[in-house]
């Protein structure tokens, strides 16, 4: 399996940017020519094979010196599916894309959760962890965003050496939050948080959900979303120390039915 470590923590001296930069994931990589071209659908789980490796997926490394979260793939009644395990860690698989969501705006997927994380809140950095989540990173033109955000944005692309997303849009699974919540990211609002799922109700059994991502994007954001370069899953529990268990069936981006 192979691992990225993508640098966004580590030697910054600006608390600021270490803060936000340390929460705008990049999943894609796309300056690595050893990657997979970026795509227009994800590969689904299910045309993979249980117990070998996840590529074209990858897993990526959030944080230096965070313990990861553990991804396999797993036989689920006879169809591949992941599975993901988190003690006191924090990493995600991702998949790069190169797609206009007006192709195909309704993201659908299953997942799985085993149990609450107790103690988690998506309002509070301290808390901020999710048994799982589906994150979709988006292009766009940050010389639109106010003055602050552009040198937060330059001062960590000084670190990360890359470009960052310029807008991150997570739908998370949540304690207590109702579904359809947007939850603005407690370090910086250029990610934003949609609850999928919650509660009791969620826990134990196989969901089946879909989004209208772009509805979704331009509410959360207030403007058009541009192309869409990454799809990832997180199951992290490092925030709260605790444990996160989770299982995910296919991504799909779909028309309109």
């Amino acid at each position: 399996m192979r691992r990225r470590s993508f640098g966004l923590y580590g030697r910054a001296t600006h608390g600021l940017v270490v803060g936000v930069a340390s929460t705008l994931l990049s999943f894609a990589a796309l300056g690595d020519s050893s990657r997979t071209a970026p795509s227009s659908h994800p590969v689904p789980f299910s045309a993979l094979h249980a117990g070998a490796s996840q590529a074209p997926w990858t897993h990526v490394a959030i944080a230096f010196g965070k313990r990861e979260t553990h991804y396999d793939l797993v036989d689920d009644g006879g169809a591949t599916v992941l599975h993901a395990v988190a003690d006191n860690a924090a990493s995600a698989l991702a998949f790069p894309l190169h797609m206009a969501l007006r192709d195909a705006p309704i993201l659908a997927w299953r997942w799985k959760i085993a149990a609450e994380i107790p103690g988690a809140d998506p309002r509070r950095a301290s808390r901020e962890d999710a048994p799982a989540r589906i994150v979709l990173e988006f292009d766009g033109d940050t010389s639109k965003l106010p003055l602050v955000d552009r040198a937060i944005y330059g001062a960590a692309r000084h670190v990360a050496g890359r470009e960052l997303p310029y807008a991150t849009l997570m739908y998370i699974f949540a304690n207590r939050e109702r579904v359809g919540t947007v939850i603005p990211n407690p370090h910086t609002r250029r990610i934003q948080m949609i609850v999928a799922s919650s509660g009791e109700s969620g826990v134990g059994r196989w969901q089946s959900l879909a989004r209208d991502v772009h509805a979704d994007f331009v509410r959360a954001f207030g403007e058009e979303p541009g192309t869409l370069t990454a799809v990832g899953v997180l199951t992290d529990s490092d925030n709260t120390d605790g444990h996160a268990e989770a299982w995910y069936g296919d991504i799909r981006f779909e028309r309109p039915h």
